[in-house]
């Protein structure tokens, strides 16, 4: 094996493919650990990134879920944007105000989340439906930088509509629906006809 490595035959595409994946590999680490050695926060941040890396190669075959945790997080991180953003330009308005929508949009994409996985059997894509709320939520949180106090309430109401639309619930309401107007009509029917 170290005979092949070393001899570098172009028909050995082992060897070949090797040698610059040793390379890079090598130099990824050291980059990691010189920037990982520089600081305290620095080490937090490298160590943040292999974490999440290293969950993102483990999910690498869950695609859909993969994209929703992906939305999830930056939603997470816009909407905490937009409400510093709106609380900078809002000099009157307190920090509470600010931190309590944001727990609420973080509550919210949770809440998406969880919601396009609670059904059994979801009819379309649950990471498209995470991705469709969480936009709900970021245009929620650009409403709530002027309207701080109508943010949480619109997203909750966007999320909501779009948990039921992606999830089957409309579909669940309409044969609910339907049931319930054949056997009202059923009773009609036999109402008259006893008469």
């Amino acid at each position: 094996m170290l005979r092949r490595f070393v001899r570098q035959d172009r028909n050995d595409a082992w060897a070949v493919r090797l040698l610059p994946r040793i390379a890079f590999g090598f130099a990824a680490a050291y980059t990691l650990f010189a920037l990982a050695s520089s600081s305290g926060s620095s080490f937090v941040a490298v160590c943040g990134l292999l974490t999440l890396g290293l969950a993102v190669w483990s999910l690498r075959r869950r695609r859909q879920l993969l994209l929703a945790l992906t939305s999830t997080l930056l939603t997470a991180g816009m909407t905490s944007y937009f409400a510093a953003a709106g609380e900078a330009a809002r000099w009157g308005t307190s920090a509470i105000v600010s931190g309590e929508a944001v727990f609420g949009y973080w509550a919210l994409a949770g809440m998406a989340l969880l919601g396009a996985w609670i059904p059994k059997n979801h009819p379309g894509g649950r990471g498209v439906t995470v991705v469709g709320a969480d936009l709900i939520i970021a245009v929620a949180s650009g409403v709530g930088m002027v309207w701080p106090e109508a943010g949480v309430p619109i997203g909750f109401v966007g999320v909501s509509v779009v948990l039921t639309l992606r999830g089957g619930g409309a579909q669940a309401v309409r044969n609910g629906t339907r049931k319930a107007s054949g056997s009202w009509s059923g009773r009609k029917g036999r109402t008259g006809k006893d008469s």
